[in-house]
């Protein structure tokens, strides 16, 4: 693969994968505004390890809390037990939707542009009603394994392409209480397993296509994603802290209308 287009699929996704913005609705744009061929399922899974990289260091204190977590679940008044015990709870609803709909062959059926369009739209606008609406009664302290199942079963919607994995945990956490930064904290939170269960998942139909260029390819697919990632999560987190998920929601809307124009002309 050409290394242009391999840097741009990994900064798109780098960036776009922990944003409320949709990162399949970018990379489907992504063809159609450049007539760059689609990038292949082996850059797909590299693009979510570095992705995955930049979240497990940017939360580094709370990922080796929630792993120390692990060895103390028979101790559920331990807080990291308790945060361990429910980002495992609500990977499990994803897993297990994600799992089924992979096996009934549906979940390529949903990547059409008129798909991605819609869910862009209308999950973009669902993240403003729970934003502007969702009053702040909780902290991250105060998540608990109710908490978790809620946010778990948010998280199934994200299998719709188009709906951003983030940006629904976040509407969910919302709707529970959570304030802006907080509800964004477990969010990314929850993507560590769920971007874990997935890599797993899609590895298992690379490895036969694996070669040296292939693998060359992954390593700088992985790289660029890990600091384009990394980048956007900094400056999502700091924004947080005076702006609203508004501008976010206005950039769905206009992606979305976008698509949904390129689908039907």
């Amino acid at each position: 693969m050409p290394l242009f287009q391999l840097i741009l699929v990994a900064i798109v996704q780098g960036i776009t994968e922990f944003l409320p913005v949709s990162s399949s609705g970018h990379l489907i744009l992504l063809p159609n505004l450049t007539g760059l061929a689609d990038q292949g399922l082996v850059i797909d899974v590299a693009v979510h390890v570095g992705t995955l990289g930049a979240v497990v260091l940017y939360f580094w204190s709370d990922v080796k809390r929630a792993f120390w977590g692990l060895f103390k679940l028979s101790d559920l008044t331990d807080p990291d037990a308790r945060l361990a015990l429910g980002l495992v709870v609500a990977t499990v609803p994803v897993v297990i939707a994600g799992l089924l709909l992979k096996l009934s062959g549906y979940d390529q059926a949903l990547r059409s542009i008129t798909v991605v369009g819609w869910s862009t739209l209308v999950f973009g606008i669902v993240l403003y009603w729970s934003d502007q609406r969702g009053a702040v009664t909780k902290t991250a302290q105060d998540w608990n394994l109710k908490d978790a199942v809620i946010m778990g079963l948010w998280q199934v919607l994200a299998l719709i392409p188009g709906t951003s994995r983030s940006g629904i945990t976040i509407t969910g956490a919302r709707q529970l209480g959570y304030d802006r930064g907080d509800a964004a904290r477990l969010a990314m939170l929850m993507s560590i397993p769920t971007i874990l269960a997935s890599g797993v998942l899609l590895s298992f139909d690379v490895l036969s296509d694996m070669d040296m260029g292939a693998a060359r390819d992954s390593a700088i697919a992985a790289a660029f994603a890990f600091v384009a990632a990394l980048v956007a999560l900094h400056f999502m987190m700091r924004l947080l802290q005076s702006v609203s998920f508004t501008p976010y929601v206005i950039y769905r809307i206009a992606l979305g209308l976008l698509l949904l124009a390129i689908a039907y002309t």
